[in-house]
């Protein structure tokens, strides 16, 4: 199904959105800046340049693969050496760009990495078209993965993009999988490889301080926490810290735990590979046609 010309304005700016933001982001990553100041900077960038956030920054370093979101007590700082992966999720009336990017912290032994990982998803790129399997997306970057060195990641994938929802429909591979899957022109899908020297798997850490609305339910306590999470961000991801801001810590606390006990809400846990091996991200959002129109 081809999107409207509207969607595809909404789209189209939310990508340019995402590209400055990244830009800036990149140029703020050196030693000594704090994971909360460039959380923050980017986020308010990201509203500056007339967009909203679809998820909060990711900053996500060395063997965190994703979903570090820095709470509002953070005192972690970039080091020199670091390997940053910088995940950034703009949005305008619901239309979603999921991008990122990784930088090396005022360093170039990553550069292999991260080259592996950027020709990893240009190449998926390259075989879009409609008709195409997911699998043989996840071939073509498992191929330019293994060529570069490294492993893929295989428990974490792509995904098909919706409005308001930034996981929903296709998951789409870092390997072959031999699924039957395929693409259909006007499917939105973010392509995203995770590249790696370490096990090629990862687990579950702690609460990311991400949430996101699953199901809505009669509460007695901190009604006015859910209202305010079902009107701003729907059913997009938050950050704890961003709601600190509107009913002040203790309270928001409390309420996310209750909420997320209940159901309401899923807590994404941080995604940790091996401790000390390294991981490099890429991503674009995709608009599939028969030439794919590649966002962010």
């Amino acid at each position: 199904m081809e999107l409207s010309k509207e969607i595809l304005a909404k789209y189209k700016k939310a990508s340019e959105v995402s590209k400055k933001v990244k830009a800036y982001g990149k140029s703020l990553a050196k030693p000594g800046m704090s994971y909360l100041e460039l959380s923050e900077k980017i986020e308010a960038k990201t509203r500056e340049l007339g967009a909203e956030l679809a998820f909060p920054a990711n900053i996500s370093v060395n063997d965190v693969a994703a979903h570090y979101c820095a709470s509002s007590k953070d005192k972690n700082v970039l080091k020199k050496g670091d390997l940053l992966k910088l995940d950034v999720g703009v949005q305008v009336d619901g239309y979603i760009v999921d991008s990122a990017i990784s930088v090396g912290i005022a360093t170039n032994k990553h550069d292999k990495m991260i080259k592996t990982a950027r020709d990893a998803l240009n190449n998926a790129i390259k075989i879009l078209k409609p008709g195409v399997k997911t699998s043989e997306i996840g071939a073509q970057i498992e191929k330019t993965t293994i060529d570069g060195g490294f492993k893929v990641i295989k428990n974490l994938s792509g995904h098909g993009v919706g409005q308001y929802e930034v996981h929903v429909g296709y998951s789409i591979p870092n390997y072959d999988t031999k699924g039957n899957d395929k693409l259909k022109k006007g499917d939105v899908i973010a392509i995203e490889p995770f590249v790696t020297n370490g096990r090629g798997a990862i687990r579950e850490g702690p609460s990311s301080g991400i949430y996101e609305l699953k199901e809505t339910k009669p509460v007695r306590l901190h009604k006015d926490v859910l209202k305010y999470i079902i009107e701003k961000y729907k059913t997009l991801p938050f950050s704890e810290r961003e709601v600190e801001k509107k009913f002040g810590e203790l309270k928001t606390k409390l309420a996310l735990k209750n909420f997320a006990r209940m159901g309401i809400l899923y807590d994404h846990t941080v995604l940790l590979e091996e401790k000390g091996s390294y991981v490099a991200q890429f991503e674009h959002t995709i608009i599939i046609d028969d030439k794919p129109i590649i966002l962010g």
